[in-house]
C-alpha cells in the first residue's frame, strides 16, 4: 500500500512538471523558435559556435546580463525601469578593487563594501520613486550619472589593477567544469523565481504592476514593494560588478556602459510587458540567452561593434512592438 502511495505521488509530481513545461513552451513558443533558428544559423555559418569552449564562454558572458535582467524583470513588472544598473556595476567593482589594491582591506570586507554601495544606490532609487513621485526613468537616469561619476572620481578615471588570486577566483574560478559566475546566476535565478511564484511578496509585485490603485485598496504596501524591487535590482547589479571586477583582474570605471540596454532587451524579449503586471523568469532566461548568443555570434562573424548596437536597438524595438500588438489583440477579445 505504501509503495502504491509513493508511486502515485511521484507520478503526480512528474505529471505536474510535464504540464508546467508544456505551458512554458506554449507561452514562449515564438522566442524559442527564434532562438533555435539563431543557434542553427550560427552553427552553420561559424564552426566555432558549437564548440565546448565557446558554449562555456557564452554562459560566462551572459551571467552578468542574467543577474541584471532578473532584477530588471521585477522592476518592469511593477511598471518601472532601472537605467542605473550598468553604472552600479562599475561603481561596485571599482570600490571593491580600490579597497583591496590601495587600502589592503581584507577581501570579504572589500566585497561586502562594494555590494553595500551598489545596494544602497538601489535603496535610493526605490525611496525616491516611492516617496517623491518622480518617474523611475528620471530617478534611475540620475543615478546612472551619479554612480558613473562616483566611479570616475574614486578611480581618477583609471582602471584599478587587482592581482590577488583569492579575489580573482571569485570571477575567474570554476566549480568542476562550470564557471563560478554561471553558478551565481543559477542561484539568483532560483531565488527570483521563488520570490515571484511562491511568496506573498511575489503576488504583491504582480498586483502592483497590474493595477496600483487596486493593490492599494487591498492593503498592499505599495512603497515597500517599490523599495524592495529597486533595492533587489541594485543588489544584483552590485554583486555582478564585484564578480566582473574579479574576472577582469581590475575595477574599471568605464565598464557597464550599455548593460542596462541588454538587460531591458532580454526582459522584453522574454515576454515581460512594459505596461506592467506580466512577466516570468523563465521567459527572461530565454531572452538573456538570445541576447548572449546574438552578441557572441556577431563577434564570431566579426561584425563591427557599432553595427551591433544598431542590431540590438532594432531587436528591442521589435520586441516592444510585438508586446503592444499582443496587448491590443487581448483587449479586443
Amino acid at each position: 500500500m505504501m509503495l502504491k502511495v509513493v508511486t502515485n505521488h511521484n507520478s503526480n509530481f512528474f505529471k505536474k512538471i510535464g504540464l508546467d513545461m508544456l505551458e512554458f513552451v506554449k507561452e514562449n513558443v515564438g522566442i524559442l523558435i527564434g532562438f533555435a533558428v539563431l543557434c542553427v544559423a550560427l552553427s552553420i555559418i561559424s564552426p566555432a559556435f558549437l564548440t565546448e569552449a565557446n558554449i562555456l564562454n557564452i554562459l560566462r558572458q551572459v551571467s552578468t546580463n542574467a543577474n541584471l535582467a532578473l532584477g530588471m524583470t521585477l522592476v518592469i513588472i511593477i511598471c518601472g525601469i532601472d537605467l542605473s544598473v550598468g553604472s552600479i556595476v562599475a561603481l561596485s567593482g571599482t570600490v571593491t578593487g580600490g579597497l583591496i589594491a590601495f587600502s589592503n582591506v581584507p577581501i570579504p570586507a572589500a566585497v561586502f563594501a562594494g555590494i553595500l554601495v551598489g545596494t544602497l544606490a538601489g535603496v535610493f532609487n526605490g525611496v525616491m520613486v516611492a516617496y517623491t513621485g518622480i518617474p523611475s526613468f528620471i530617478v534611475t537616469l540620475a543615478m546612472l550619472n551619479i554612480a558613473r561619476g562616483a566611479a570616475y572620481v574614486y578611480t581618477g578615471g583609471q582602471p584599478i589593477r587587482v592581482m590577488n588570486e583569492d579575489f580573482n577566483v571569485i570571477g575567474a574560478g570554476y566549480l568542476g567544469a562550470i564557471p563560478l559566475p554561471v553558478i551565481y546566476s543559477f542561484i539568483f535565478l532560483l531565488l527570483t523565481a521563488i520570490i515571484l511564484n511562491k511568496t506573498k511578496l511575489g503576488r504583491h509585485i504582480y498586483a502592483v504592476g497590474g493595477n496600483k490603485e487596486a493593490a492599494r485598496f487591498t492593503g498592499i504596501k505599495i512603497k515597500r514593494i517599490e523599495i524592495f524591487v529597486y533595492t533587489f535590482s541594485g543588489f544584483l547589479a552590485a554583486f555582478s560588478g564585484v564578480v566582473l571586477a574579479a574576472r577582469m583582474f581590475s575595477g574599471q570605471p568605464t565598464v557597464g556602459n550599455g548593460f542596462e540596454l541588454d538587460a531591458i532587451a532580454a526582459v522584453v524579449l522574454g515576454g515581460t510587458s512594459m505596461t506592467g503586471g506580466i512577466g516570468k523568469i523563465g521567459g527572461t532566461l530565454i531572452g538573456v540567452l538570445v541576447i548572449g548568443v546574438l552578441n557572441n555570434g556577431l563577434n564570431l562573424l566579426n561584425i563591427n561593434s557599432f553595427w551591433q548596437l544598431i542590431i540590438k536597438g532594432i531587436v528591442i524595438l521589435a520586441a516592444v512592438y510585438v508586446d503592444m500588438m499582443k496587448k491590443r489583440k487581448e483587449a479586443q477579445v
